[in-house]
C-alpha cells in the first residue's frame, strides 16, 4: 500500500526514481583554553579554514557552465561576500583574542549571536536568511574540524546522483548547483522553507522540492524507489504499480508542457472573454531580472529593497541606493518598478557587534516595516528621497508595507509630500505624479480597504503575511505550518473585500505573495476578480498557460456562490472545481 509523507512544497513538479540520503553530521564544539603563546597560531587556524571554504565557493563558481542563470550565480556571490564580512572574517578572531578560547568555540559564539538576531526578525522571508549564515558556517566548522571540505557533496568523480532524489537535513545553494549538474532528480529535506535561497534557486532549475518533513532519514531508506510529487509537497513511499503508472504518465504530460511553457512567455495573457491580465516580476537581486525578461514579465511589481540594508554595520546612503535603484529601472527598458519600501524590523542591521535594543515579545506584531520607518526617519527620509529621485527617469512606484491603520498612512504620505518640497527647494528633478501603493497584508487593513484605497494610486495583497496573521499562525514554524491555508474562508473573504475596494475606487490591485505564483489557485483568483499578478519569473509560463482557458463573468459567478455559502461541506466541494 502507497504511503504519504507531507511536507512543505517547494517547487512544483514530479520526480521518480531511488533515495541518495545525505547525513549531514551534527557538531559538538566544545570550549578549551588556548594558552597565550599559541593564541595567534589559533587565529592562523580560523583564518586558514574562511579561505578553504572561500576557495571551495570559488571552484563552484569556476566550474558551473555559463548558462547558469545568472541569479544562481549573485546568491554564490553573497555567500562569499558574508565570508569577506567582518561578521565572520573579523568577529571571531576577537573573541578569540578576547577569550583565549578555541576558533570553533569563537566561532560558534558569532554565530549563535548573529542566529539570534535573525531569529528575531518578524518577516518569514527574512528570517529564512539565517540559512545562509549557517550554509557558510557549517563550511569553516568543517574546515576547522576536520581540514576539509566535504558539505555533504563529495567531489570524487566516482559519486553521481543522477535520477536520484536526495534526501538531506538541508542543503546550500553551492551544494544544489553541484547537485543538479550531477543530474538529481528532485530533493527532499528536513528543514528550510519556500522563501530560501535554496528554494528559490530550485524554482529557478525547475527541480522538484519539498521541505519540512522531520525526521525524513529514519522515513526512507537508501535505494528505494520513492515519488516526490512537488504540486502538493508529498512524498509516496512504499509505491503500488497502480500509483507508480499513474505518476510515470504524469511526469510524461510534465514534461510535454514543459515545452510548451517555453512558446507562452512572451504572449500577452488574455483570458476567453478578453480580459488582459498584468503579469509581474517579485524580483530581490537585480540578477533576476535577465531571467524576468526571458518569462515575458510585464516589469516587476515587487521590488525587495531589503538586501541594501543586510549584513552591514552602516545603512545605505541615498547615493547608493539611488544608484541601486536606477540600475535596476535601466534593465527595465522602460518597463514598471514597484519599489517596496523597507521591510525590515528594527533589528535591521546584522553585523559582528550590533545587538537588539530590548527583548522583543513577539517580533511579528512588533516596530517592523512602515512601523518603523515612521518611528526612524534617519531611515526612511533617505530611502524617500532615493525613490523619488529615481521617479525622474522613468515608470517607477511606490509601495508602502505593512500598513494597518489610516493614520500611518498619513503621516506617511505627509513625509512624500515635505521630502517633495525638499527635492524641489534643491532643484532636483522627481515624478510629481509618481503612483503611490499601500501593501494590505494586515487583516486590519483588508477589513478597512477601502479607506486605504480612497488616498493611495494602487493597492497590493501580501499574501504570506496576511494569511499568517488572519489564522494566527507562523508558516516556517513546522509544529504549525500545516495550518497554513489560503483557502481558509476568512482569507478569500479579506482578499475579495480588497479586490472589491480597489474597484470602486477604480484603482488598481496586484497580488504579490506566493498565492499568485501557483497554478493552482488561477481560476479562483480570477473569479476574485484579481487582474494583476506578481510573482517568481519562473512561475510565469504555467500561470498564462491558464488564463486563456478561463472565462472570469463564468468564474466570478462561481465564486460569489461560493463565498456566501456557509456549508463546510458544499464550500469545500465548490473549492474544489476552481482548482486547477
Amino acid at each position: 500500500m502507497t504511503l504519504c509523507l507531507q511536507g512543505t512544497r517547494i517547487t512544483s513538479g514530479v520526480a521518480i526514481g531511488p533515495v541518495h540520503i545525505i547525513k549531514q553530521h551534527d557538531f559538538e564544539i566544545t570550549e578549551y583554553n588556548i594558552q597565550e603563546n599559541f593564541i595567534q597560531a589559533e587565529v592562523s587556524r580560523y583564518k586558514k579554514a574562511l579561505t578553504n571554504a572561500k576557495n571551495h565557493l570559488d571552484s563552484v563558481l569556476t566550474n558551473i557552465p555559463q548558462s547558469t542563470p545568472s541569479e544562481i550565480t549573485a546568491f554564490i556571490h553573497s555567500h562569499l561576500l558574508m565570508l569577506d564580512d567582518e561578521m565572520l572574517a573579523d568577529a571571531p578572531v576577537e573573541i578569540i583574542l578576547n577569550q583565549q578560547c578555541n576558533a570553533e568555540w569563537a566561532l560558534k559564539l558569532q554565530r549563535d549571536s548573529i542566529i539570534n538576531i535573525f531569529d528575531a526578525m518578524e518577516d518569514d522571508y527574512l528570517r529564512t536568511r539565517r540559512d545562509d549564515i549557517d550554509h557558510v558556517v557549517k563550511a569553516i566548522m568543517q574546515n576547522l574540524l576536520s581540514g576539509a571540505i566535504h558539505h555533504g557533496v563529495h567531489h570524487s568523480q566516482e559519486q553521481r546522483f543522477s535520477g536520484h532524489i536526495i534526501v538531506a537535513d538541508d542543503i546550500s545553494p553551492s551544494e544544489l548547483v553541484l547537485m543538479q549538474h550531477q543530474g538529481i532528480a528532485a530533493f527532499v529535506t528536513q528543514t528550510g522553507g519556500p522563501t530560501s535561497h535554496t528554494a528559490i534557486i530550485a524554482r529557478s532549475l525547475n527541480i522538484p522540492a519539498i521541505a519540512g518533513i522531520h525526521n525524513i532519514h529514519s522515513l526512507l531508506h537508501e535505494g528505494e524507489t520513492i515519488i516526490a510529487d512537488g504540486r502538493f509537497g508529498l512524498i509516496l513511499t512504499n509505491i503500488d504499480d497502480e500509483a507508480l503508472h499513474h505518476y510515470h504518465c504524469l511526469r510524461r504530460e510534465q514534461q510535454v508542457q514543459l515545452k510548451r511553457y517555453k512558446e507562452f512567455p512572451h504572449f500577452p495573457a488574455i483570458t476567453d472573454d478578453g480580459i488582459e491580465i498584468n503579469m509581474s516580476a517579485n524580483i530581490e537581486l537585480p540578477e533576476e531580472i535577465p531571467l524576468m525578461h526571458e518569462m515575458g514579465a510585464n516589469g516587476i511589481g515587487l521590488y525587495r529593497t531589503e538586501y541594501l540594508f543586510m549584513n552591514r554595520s552602516t545603512t545605505p546612503s541615498e547615493e547608493e541606493q539611488f544608484l541601486a535603484y536606477a540600475n535596476v529601472l535601466m534593465q527595465l527598458k522602460d518597463k514598471p518598478l514597484t519599489i517596496r519600501t523597507l521591510d525590515l524590523g528594527s533589528d535591521k542591521q546584522v553585523d559582528s557587534g550590533k545587538q537588539l535594543s530590548h527583548a522583543i515579545t513577539n517580533p511579528a506584531l512588533g516596530l517592523r516595516a512602515i512601523r518603523l520607518c515612521l518611528n526612524d526617519l534617519s531611515l526612511f527620509i533617505p530611502q524617500l528621497r532615493a525613490i523619488l529621485r529615481v521617479s525622474a527617469l522613468g515608470p517607477i512606484k511606490m509601495m508602502i508595507p505593512m500598513l494597518s491603520n489610516i493614520n500611518e498612512l498619513q503621516q506617511v504620505l505627509r513625509l512624500i509630500k515635505s521630502t517633495q518640497a525638499a527635492l524641489q527647494q534643491e532643484s532636483i528633478p522627481f515624478d510629481p505624479g509618481m503612483p503611490i501603493g499601500g501593501m494590505i497584508e494586515v487583516p486590519a487593513a483588508a477589513i478597512c480597504a477601502e479607506m486605504f484605497a480612497a488616498e493611495l494610486d494602487f493597492l497590493s495583497i501580501g499574501t504570506n503575511d496576511l494569511i499568517q496573521y488572519t489564522l494566527a499562525i507562523d508558516r516556517i514554524d513546522d509544529e504549525v505550518n500545516y495550518l497554513y491555508d489560503p483557502l481558509h474562508p476568512a482569507v478569500l473573504k479579506l482578499i475579495a473585500q480588497t479586490i472589491a475596494a480597489g474597484q470602486q475606487a477604480a484603482i488598481p490591485v496586484t497580488m504579490c505573495g506566493e498565492m499568485a505564483g501557483d497554478p493552482r489557485y488561477t481560476k479562483l483568483l480570477l473569479g476574485l476578480g484579481l487582474q494583476e499578478f506578481s510573482m517568481h519569473p519562473n512561475s510565469h509560463p504555467p500561470i498564462k498557460q491558464i488564463i486563456p482557458l478561463c472565462n472570469t463573468k463564468k468564474l466570478t459567478r462561481q465564486v460569489k456562490r461560493l463565498l456566501k455559502n456557509n456549508n463546510h461541506r458544499e464550500f469545500t466541494s465548490q473549492i474544489e472545481k476552481l482548482l486547477c
